[in-house]
């Protein structure tokens, strides 16, 4: 956590959803407003009882974790704060849970979908609201045609 003369610490948990990207460019404002730094970590777990384990194993997870920054710097072009990005194997929930434990704040997107789910938080972030250690943010993906 930040102290005297050191940046507070935003992590920004991504998948390169809609609703995570959003969340992205919502952390890089608030960034650049308080003089943080933004991490972004990529988790993910493979399922290998589904079959896909060699399917999944050529995915470049810190690839897509860099290229989600990319679209949101891109969609933020006046911003510049300092952006580190992380991929990790473990569910995301345990592991945005604990790298909140070195953060000021955490940001997460919510993928609800409908009517209905669209006004529910999604599994990650409702875990990281009940079990993260500092303050966090769930960032909605704007309406379509807002």
């Amino acid at each position: 956590m930040a102290t005297d003369g050191i940046r507070p610490v935003i992590v920004v948990g991504t998948d390169g959803s809609p609703s995570s990207v959003e969340a992205l460019r919502w952390a890089l404002r608030q960034a650049q407003a308080t003089g943080a730094e933004v991490r972004v970590v990529l988790a993910w777990e493979l399922a290998t009882s589904l079959g896909y384990l060699s399917e999944m194993s050529d995915v470049d997870w810190a690839d897509l974790a860099r290229k989600a920054v990319d679209e949101a710097a891109a969609a933020e072009p006046d911003i510049s704060v300092p952006i580190s990005t992380e991929a990790v194997i473990g569910h995301p929930s345990n592991v945005l849970v604990e790298v909140s434990k070195d953060a000021d704040l955490l940001v997460v997107g919510c993928r609800g979908r409908g009517r209905v789910r669209g006004m529910m938080l999604g599994s990650v972030s409702d875990h990281c609201t009940h079990h993260a250690h500092c303050p966090v943010v769930v960032v909605r993906s704007p309406a379509p045609g807002a």
